[in-house]
């Protein structure tokens, strides 16, 4: 099996190797990452202390993982830390939010052994930290032969996930065996990785990450350039539209057109956050087929920024600075079968949040939020969620008494399930102290 792995690693690469140098070369996009991807990282001096190696895939795990860093660095200030991510938008968020935290931000490497022996040679962690299930064979196994202590933090495995791997039991069993700690986030996810083969004495659970989020951490003066901006008031209620996919836009805007024919005088707006940033200018055309005006994040101020009735937020990192500008927040990946994008943050901001029918990223979580009366979960996806969107916009907006007690009951869903640094950190501990 780790044969026909190397095979189907190899034979992804040779596949994407025109984007990457398409990218790296025509782009002058990601060279840099390109070769942090081989293994070749930038001067790093950890002046002889215990470097911590955190991986984040994202731009979702490295939010995530803020809160936990903070907590390592404050406890165990002996510590070095190290922050990698695999997608070039988590590599952005990484290099701001981590900047005071990490010495050194990098590409995590392609998972070979020749890569993943360059780079722990380069950094040689002494612990190394896998957000959500981070499960790359080469890369757990080599770090367990570098004297690695490996430990899944934050971890989530769902339903479908542990079908796929269940097919590759064998092999998942002898890469779960390399593992020193699983700290996942539910009971349900610990029991599936312990059908894997993860050992039961190694697995905990310690709740999720995201519950520890806290709005108050960003920066206040960017809530305020949007506001001044793009003349954000109440008479013109602001709907975001975060983390969006193809082709939910379309959907949304149908549902735009569809609530202005309730809302009087007090027309609402829409901004837009697709959820990849190579779809910005995809997503302008889609906006372009409408009758509404807009704007983009990226363009020269301008008097039109105040009156666009659709505003395309084409940046990275902002996102969570906008949220206390909303009256409604719809997280996208939820009318297509993505599985949903995180709902936290809008939850912490206060916001009456709204999502389709696919969650299954975050089911554990939404059924707290809807046990709570702290979410709207409209029942159909695809073009049959244009009306009952519609339906619902219309209903919050016009019901200013809802909307502020779904953004209440959720931030006391975010404030009951707080906790999970703390947990995660207890166990850290012995692996985070002095040698």
């Amino acid at each position: 099996m780790v044969f026909f792995y190397g095979i189907a690693l190899t034979l992804g690469f040779v596949i994407l190797l025109p984007r990457f140098l398409y990218d790296a070369v025509i782009k002058g996009k990601y060279a840099a990452g390109f070769k942090q991807r081989l293994g070749f990282l930038p001067k790093f001096d950890a002046r002889g202390s215990k470097v911590v190696w955190l991986h984040c895939v994202s731009v979702g795990e490295a939010n995530a993982a803020i809160p936990l860093a903070q907590k390592i660095k404050a406890e165990f200030p002996h510590v070095t830390l190290v922050v990698s991510t695999t997608t070039n938008t988590g590599q952005k968020i990484a290099r701001d939010s981590y900047a005071r935290l990490a010495d050194l931000v990098f590409y995590f490497p392609f998972d070979w052994r020749f890569t993943v022996r360059r780079a722990l040679r380069h950094i040689d962690p002494s612990v190394v930290l896998l957000t959500e299930t981070e499960l790359w064979f080469n890369f757990i196994r080599e770090s367990y032969k570098h004297e690695a202590r490996v430990c899944i933090v934050n971890g989530r495995l769902s339903e479908r996930s542990f079908v796929g791997y269940s097919w590759i039991k064998r092999f998942m069993k002898r890469m779960l065996s390399y593992l020193d700690l699983a700290l996942m986030q539910t009971n349900p996810d610990a029991t599936r990785l312990m059908a894997l083969g993860a050992r039961g004495s190694k697995v905990k659970v310690t709740g999720n990450l995201k519950f520890d989020h806290d709005i108050s951490d960003e920066p206040s003066s960017l809530t305020d350039e949007f506001r001044e901006r793009f003349g954000i008031t109440q008479d013109a209620p602001l709907i975001i539209a975060a983390s969006t996919h193809a082709p939910e836009e379309k959907f949304l805007l149908e549902a735009l057109k569809e609530t202005w024919k309730s809302s009087g005088e007090n027309l609402p707006r829409l901004m837009i956050v697709p959820r990849h940033p190579e779809r910005f200018n995809e997503v302008e055309e889609v906006i372009k087929n409408t009758a509404f005006s807009y704007v983009r994040r990226s363009a020269s101020p301008s008097m039109s920024d105040k009156t666009a009735e659709v505003i395309l937020l084409d940046s990275i990192g902002e996102l969570r600075s906008v949220y206390p500008l909303a009256e409604i927040v719809f997280v996208g990946g939820s009318l297509i079968p993505h599985g949903g994008q995180s709902i936290f943050e809008p939850a912490a901001a206060g916001n009456a949040i709204v999502t389709g029918p696919h969650t299954a990223n975050f089911d554990e979580a939404v059924k707290e939020f809807l046990a709570s009366n702290a979410l709207v979960q409209i029942d159909k996806g695809g073009e049959e969620s244009i009306p009952i969107l519609a339906s619902e916009f219309s209903k919050l907006l016009t019901d200013a008494d809802k909307r502020e007690q779904l953004g209440r009951n959720a931030l006391v869903v975010m404030q009951q399930k707080k906790g999970a640094v703390d947990k995660t950190i207890e166990h850290l501990r012995p692996l985070l102290k002095s040698r």
